[in-house]
């Protein structure tokens, strides 16, 4: 390729033949890691001659894309809430829906001044990393049935100067708190395990399937944390769930089965989905 524009247009062009989501933005992406640029800098060097190493390992990111493995195991990378996160295969990519939980456990954790929360389900870290960075008084318990993923969560933390704060615990849900606490924040696995065939290779050749597998409706894991929730929540307490955009109801009713008293507010994504479900016990 004479230059970095006609080396992007060809990445473009075959990750379009290849049916690629977003092939355009996929091409910058790895361009600019492969020259160890960003987006802005390789703007700005289109029309230089590609060195031969740039060409060839370019070549390999894209042969790589177009095998579906994800850009972000690909980079290494993924931005989430603003800041830039370590992932591998072992940690499912943080998603953008993702970041309206941690915008709803923000805004309660300020307006209650909470001083500790638990996450659960903590796979890259994403979720704790944003509100410990966001909320600088605040102790984190972070738990994970993963080690593998605890290992990235790990780096994440110390990549983002609060691991003094996050505390990571391996196990299962709630089981290894150490003490009551005012929040709960809960990104949990709620695709219904019929449905996981039906997702995108990226996904089910590439993410790990146990962040995602549900149960057979998707709901095994929601009622397992509410079941343990009581003794964990200092009263009043507040649960804040990830769910799937048609979960809210049945959500609703496991959340009163446990809690008949709690209030359940529900926070709606950029999508217009039902997103965030808040109990109030």
């Amino acid at each position: 390729m004479s230059n970095m524009r006609e080396l992007l247009a060809w990445a473009t062009t075959s990750l379009t033949e290849a049916s690629i989501e977003s092939p355009q933005l996929d091409a910058e992406v790895l361009l600019a890691h492969a020259l160890g640029a960003t987006r802005s800098e390789l703007y700005a060097r289109l029309d230089e001659k590609p060195q031969e190493a740039t060409d060839e390992t370019f070549r390999s990111l894209v042969a790589r894309r177009l095998r579906h493995e994800p850009v972000a195991y690909i980079t290494g990378q993924k931005e989430f809430f603003g800041l830039d996160l370590q992932v591998d295969r072992r940690v499912l990519i943080p998603r953008p829906e993702t970041e309206t939980l941690v915008e709803v456990a923000l805004t309660i954790a300020r307006q209650k001044r909470v001083p500790l929360l638990a996450e659960v389900g903590v796979g890259s870290g994403a979720v704790a990393v944003a509100l410990a960075v966001n909320l600088p008084w605040a102790e984190i318990y972070a738990i994970d049935s993963s080690s593998d993923a605890l290992v990235v969560a790990e780096n994440n933390c110390r990549n983002h100067n609060v691991l003094d704060r996050v505390h990571l615990l391996l196990g299962d849900l709630l089981e290894p708190l150490l003490e009551p606490v005012a929040l709960i924040v809960a990104n949990l696995p709620y695709v219904a395990q019929h449905e996981l065939k039906d997702l995108a290779p990226d996904i089910t050749q590439y993410e790990p399937l146990s962040a995602l597998n549900g149960g057979p409706d998707g709901l095994d894991l929601f009622r397992r944390l509410l079941e343990q929730a009581g003794p964990c929540l200092q009263p009043p307490g507040m649960i804040c769930l990830e769910i799937g955009a048609t979960q809210a109801s049945a959500v609703n009713e496991l959340a009163r089965v446990q809690f008949p008293a709690a209030t359940v507010a529900l926070v709606r994504d950029l999508a217009g989905l039902d997103r965030v479900a808040i109990i109030v016990t």
